[in-house]
């Protein structure tokens, strides 16, 4: 009776702990912000809305995700592989540069472009905040209007109402400048071009009875509508915006507006609010760090804004284009050589596995397209991506050595995994990942050749050591690049194994057995045989095979050494050039080193000196190079979605075949708990300590799979009342529930 009581009280206790943001976490400042960087950010995937006051309007800077000008630039006329190959063995890079440096550097396109602005002329002494719960953006003016603000979660719209107007405001509609008569200054990736350069004809505003329309016709046939309609009743104003492209009827933009004007906004907002309250009740922590645990909520707030199953996936900027007169640092594109897998990082643990799907639709959406360039750079078969694309999966050009990079696809393959180990789910392996992965696998099997036994690589690179001269090449296997292949092989020869492609299995295991280790000396990790890291750089690229990959782990005293050795490498080069990102991925590394207090120490950098006020990561040193030396403030994503992952890396890790609780907490937190975390094998797992011991855990399988964790202290499984210390293993079947 004891037993079945407190199974009873434990149960009632985790269902009472809302798996929800609190007030404390929400987005507020006292007045309203004026650069569109400092913004309140809104989304859902496809679309996006900034709100910042801009000089005498309050402005809603509009964006979607798919407002592209695709122009090709890069032309690989008797440009490939073995060309670069001979041009750095004859000591002839400069046309190298040009191949890549040209087309990303000089011309405008491809790139992302803005959508347009809604202003509003009324005056700026107002407080704002964001609500989290419910993705609402509030603004309260000093002679009492307020402004509720939303861009649906479900539907393509924004959505917006004043009330307790003292007097009449019109929205205005502001296209972005694409025409002047100076044609625009050329400007750099970094701070952006001028939009003037892209050489459209300026389109026209229309107005009609409480609606304003905009359509912009870009390149290649592409266009874009943008539409408002609003409805004033006495002292409110209650409107709707969207924007449609020619990936749809263009239509649809009025039809949305007209349709949601319809709805009204409490219809529209219940809808909304569900939406958001179900995406939050996917998991929660707590942790002693107020300022942490707010950060934390904000990055998987921005993680449900920026990700949507059908949308496009986390560009640098997403949906949050740069709205100053210029295209979006780096072109907004798509960076994998780093940043978009850093976006998705923290969507598995938190149990939003249908954000992460969103990432593999599109990569499996792209891969004919890939394929194409796999064959016509590298000249083998398999399947390899370029380092920066455009929406549709094309090479854009930039530093060669990465956007042209042979380990590419490997790291992508990454998340094809992640989605079959996270959710157990054997028909996409069977229909997607192991494709992938095989295809991947065949690649490598083909750009690499065996010399004296084990096999070799042409050219070899470390994201951006050495920047983009001729010493960025190697002529021998990176850590970065071999680490992204051995684990690759890893992840193909267990899917085969899952699926029982027997003939694969031996295929992939031969083919890893002729690939070399890493390369490990005093310093540990190098960055290549004959390069220790010898200076502070912002790619952690050499530590691969700790975080993410989780090949090399302190689980035997030789690890240990060489996990050791380099993370003393990494401190002893510093800060002095890392920007935010780096600092978020440092937390990873840490915490699989099982360090917590240098982990968090990391995550509170990151915070503090790399976010500007709305929390967005800005690269550089926002408090005068304390920590780094880079002081700039280009806005990416990458880093605010990584510091969520170095959160959950201290409270849960799963990566080699069994779940450590609270694997890297710091010495100084003793009370600490979380709901719903998911972790490889499909198992959701709850738990709770309080001074320094573990007080409640529960354990769902939601697959069919074995369990196996790693408890530190003696804990009593509440069905069966025995003690369990050490290691447990159970089969459990999915919807099966077990209590400690």
């Amino acid at each position: 009776m004891k037993q079945v009581l407190c199974a009873l009280i434990l149960l009632c206790t985790l269902d009472t702990i809302k798996g929800q943001p609190l007030p404390e976490h929400n987005l507020s400042a006292k007045q309203l912000p004026i650069v569109w960087d400092e913004g309140h950010h809104l989304g859902n995937g496809m679309i996006g809305a900034l709100i910042w006051h801009n000089k005498k309007n309050l402005r809603f800077s509009l964006d979607r995700a798919d407002l592209w000008d695709e122009r090709p630039a890069v032309d690989f006329k008797n440009m490939n592989y073995q060309w670069v190959y001979q041009q750095v063995i004859n000591n002839n890079y400069s046309v190298v540069q040009k191949f890549g440096d040209i087309p990303y550097e000089e011309i405008p396109y491809p790139t992302k472009i803005p959508g347009a602005a809604l202003e509003f002329p009324i005056d700026s002494g107002a407080e704002i905040s964001t609500d989290l719960l419910t993705a609402t953006t509030n603004i309260k003016w000093h002679d009492g209007t307020e402004l509720q603000i939303f861009v649906h979660a479900e539907k393509p719209i924004g959505v917006f109402r004043f009330k307790n107007l003292k007097q009449k405001i019109t929205p205005n509609l502001i296209p972005p400048i694409y025409q002047t008569t100076d044609g625009g200054k050329a400007g750099n990736s970094v701070e952006g071009q001028s939009l003037q350069r892209l050489g459209y004809k300026q389109g026209k505003i229309k107005s009609f009875n409480n609606g304003l329309s905009y359509v912009q016709k870009g390149s290649l046939g592409f266009k874009y509508h943008v539409q408002v309609n609003w409805i004033e009743n006495e002292d409110e104003l209650f409107g709707i915006w969207s924007i449609a492209s020619s990936a749809e009827k263009i239509s649809d933009a009025n039809e949305a507006c007209q349709s949601a004007l319809n709805s009204g906004f409490d219809e529209l907002f219940s809808s909304h609010k569900a939406w958001w309250q179900a995406f939050w009740s996917r998991s929660s922590i707590h942790l002693p760090e107020n300022n942490l645990e707010k950060q934390y909520y904000q990055e998987i707030y921005k993680l449900g804004s920026t990700a949507r199953k059908g949308s496009p996936p986390i560009s640098l900027q997403a949906i949050w284009t740069a709205d100053n007169g210029k295209l979006p640092p780096w072109k907004g594109d798509f960076h994998h050589d780093l940043n978009t897998q850093l976006s998705y990082w923290p969507s598995y643990t938190s149990n939003h596995l249908d954000l992460s799907e969103s990432f593999t639709d599109w990569l499996w959406a792209v891969r004919p397209e890939n394929k194409r360039y796999t064959e016509a750079f590298f000249q083998v078969p398999g399947l390899n991506v370029p380092g920066v694309t455009t929406i549709s999966g094309k090479p854009m050009g930039g530093w060669i050595q990465y956007s042209f990079s042979p380990s590419v696809s490997c790291w992508l393959a990454q998340h094809f995994y992640w989605q079959w180990k996270y959710s157990g789910n054997e028909l996409f392996l069977q229909q997607q990942a192991y494709p992938y992965l095989k295809d991947v696998a065949t690649f490598i099997e083909n750009i690499t050749y065996v010399k004296d036994g084990k096999r070799k690589i042409l050219l070899s690179s470390s994201p951006e050591y050495f920047d983009n001269s001729i010493k960025a090449w190697f002529l021998d296997f990176t850590n970065y690049d071999l680490s992204l292949m051995r684990n690759a092989l890893h992840m193909a020869i267990e899917g085969a194994e899952k699926l029982q492609y027997n003939e694969d299995v031996l295929r992939w295991k031969n083919l890893l057995q002729s690939l070399p280790a890493l390369d490990v000396n005093e310093t540990g990790l190098t960055v290549a045989p004959g390069q220790n890291l010898d200076e502070s750089h912002r790619h952690i690229a050499q530590l691969m095979a700790l975080h993410p990959l989780g090949t090399l782990n302190p689980d035997t005293d030789t690890n240990k050494a060489i996990i050791d050795k380099s993370l003393k490498r990494l401190e002893k080069m510093g800060t002095d050039w890392w920007t935010g990102y780096s600092f978020s991925w440092a937390a990873c590394l840490y915490a699989r080193a099982g360090k917590g207090d240098e982990a968090v120490k990391q995550l509170n950098i990151f915070e503090r000196n790399f976010c500007l006020p709305n929390t967005f990561h800005a690269n550089g040193d926002q408090r005068g190079g304390q920590y780094s030396k880079f002081k700039y403030r280009p806005f990416t994503l990458e880093g605010n979605l990584a510091f969520a992952q170095g959160v959950h890396e201290l409270l849960i890790q799963s990566h080699q075949g069994y779940i450590k609780l609270f694997p890297a907490i710091p010495k100084a937190w003793r009370n600490i708990s979380f709901e719903k975390l998911r972790t490889e094998g499909a198992f959701l797992v709850s738990a709770e300590m309080k001074e320094g011991r573990v007080t409640k855990l529960r354990i769902e399988s939601t697959n069919n799979e074995t369990l196996k964790i790693e408890l530190q202290e003696p804990l009593f499984e509440l069905k069966s009342g025995k003690s369990v210390n050490g290691s447990y293993t159970r089969i459990m079947s999915s919807g099966e529930v077990i209590e400690f």
